[in-house]
């Protein structure tokens, strides 16, 4: 069930009721204290979500998976609470895929990306969503929020980075290697 209540008028909005299937833990379509700060889209715009508070970290990662997946030496990730996301178009056109059973399945963590151009729009956690800043349409500069915090996986670097940010090994407060 959600957080609050749904009016009936929202019930007969289509994207309110697939909110539903998303789990309480996201922002409420009726949530009338949901404010958005920002906004981000697949390449196609087909999916749209906003988000109503800054990142909670941001980091770039260099590991494997995350190479391979984004086509890049590295990923500049994001991390929100669920319950600051609020998906708004395209949920029709989402598409889950859980490396750790090799399927396409909403089975957490997953892979979020749009079924219509391919573009990778998150990493849904079991309690965060981890989104790719570059995805939203900031006016102007990068917001300070987003800019990050450390280097993560490093040891599996394509390229040396000298950013004066701390390098960890692993996951943040592991092994730091610089």
């Amino acid at each position: 069930m959600l957080r609050g209540t749904l009016r009936t008028s929202a019930l007969r909005k289509p994207w309110v009721r697939r909110m539903q299937s998303l789990g309480p833990e996201y922002a409420a379509p009726d949530d009338a204290s949901f404010v958005r700060r920002y906004r981000a889209s697949c390449y196609c715009g087909e999916v749209k979500y906003d988000v109503r508070a800054d990142p909670v970290d941001a980091k770039v990662c260099h590991c494997k998976a995350c190479q391979k997946l984004h086509g890049a030496p590295m990923q500049w990730a994001a991390i929100f609470h669920k319950k600051d996301v609020r998906l708004i178009s395209g949920f029709d056109s989402l598409r889950f895929y859980n490396s750790e059973n090799g399927a396409h399945t909403r089975t957490q963590p997953c892979k979020v990306s749009c079924s219509q151009c391919g573009s990778l729009v998150a990493d849904e956690g079991r309690r965060m969503w981890l989104s790719f800043p570059s995805l939203f349409d900031f006016e102007g500069a990068t917001p300070a929020a987003f800019k990050p915090t450390c280097h993560i996986f490093y040891g599996a670097r394509v390229f040396d980075v000298n950013d004066g940010l701390p390098k960890w090994a692993g996951h943040k407060d592991s092994t730091l290697l610089s």
